[in-house]
């Protein structure tokens, strides 16, 4: 396993120099996505995908994961609309072609909101409708497509993640985050792990997304041991954030990402 260091962590940075702290920190890989000052340009990757996968070559690191969204927020075409699906299937034929020219190994998106009208089985039977379809364009390419369940979509629950895994072989973006501040146990989250393809770490406890790591509830060292006890061998991207979504403003997030870089350190010896 392996570390990297999510670009939207330091939204005051550009992607030069969040790819120069990773380098100082001794992570050497960087996760990329459409936020902030270190956002890549949406547009070129749709209207020209090889050449923004050459912008990201001349980074000269590591990129094990790049995050898309469809639209502009959390909520607009998104997978449990109907109404979006045409685009978005043209989108992603882009994306995964700039994935693949970039060398980024997995490629994430979110798996939907419970829309005007819907229930959260309405939203669900949308997204797995779209995600079956959305799966089977990936398998013609080398990045893996994978979806974060997070919090405020229809999938907040391992029992329903499980579920959209079985019914569409979609891989995970695994972020115990989001399940722990719901107040789900970390045991009743080691079970998605092994649909994982990547994985998110930042800690947290009941009713907080993000704290600071001595005072937050998940047990690193236990699930690293999860991870490489069925076999996960990709990357864990360590990803404190500061932004407004579920009151994350809180930490010094340089701080917690040497703490978070530390502890596998020193788990893994």
């Amino acid at each position: 396993m392996k570390l990297s260091l999510t670009s939207w962590s330091l939204p005051s940075c550009n992607l030069n120099e969040v790819a120069a702290i990773s380098r100082a920190l001794s992570i050497h890989a960087i996760d990329v996505g459409l936020f902030y000052r270190s956002a890549l340009d949406k547009q070129q990757i749709l209207n020209d995908p090889t050449s923004a996968a050459k912008y990201l070559s001349m980074l000269d690191i590591d990129i094990p994961n790049y995050y898309h969204l469809f639209g502009d927020d959390l909520a607009s075409r998104n997978l449990s609309s109907l109404d979006s699906f045409n685009d978005n299937m043209v989108d992603l034929e882009k994306v995964l072609t700039f994935a693949d020219a970039a060398n980024v190994g997995s490629v994430f998106i979110l798996p939907g909101v419970i829309n005007q009208n819907q229930s959260r089985e309405d939203a669900m039977n949308v997204s797995i409708n779209s995600l079956k379809q959305m799966v089977a364009l990936a398998d013609g390419y080398k990045t893996t497509l994978c979806i974060e369940p997070h919090v405020h979509s229809y999938a907040e629950s391992p029992k329903i993640v499980q579920q959209l895994v079985e019914e569409t072989g979609i891989k995970l973006v695994l972020d115990y985050a989001h399940f722990v501040c719901l107040g789900y146990r970390q045991e009743e989250i080691d079970p998605l792990a092994k649909h994982a393809a990547h994985i998110h770490l930042r800690q947290a406890k009941m009713g907080e997304l993000q704290t600071k790591f001595e005072l937050g509830t998940i047990n690193f060292p236990a699930l690293f041991g999860q991870l490489r006890d069925v076999g996960y061998t990709g990357t864990m991207a360590i990803e404190p954030v500061h932004q407004t979504y579920m009151n994350t403003l809180y930490e010094d997030v340089i701080t917690e990402i040497i703490a978070l870089r530390d502890c596998y350190n020193e788990w893994k010896g």
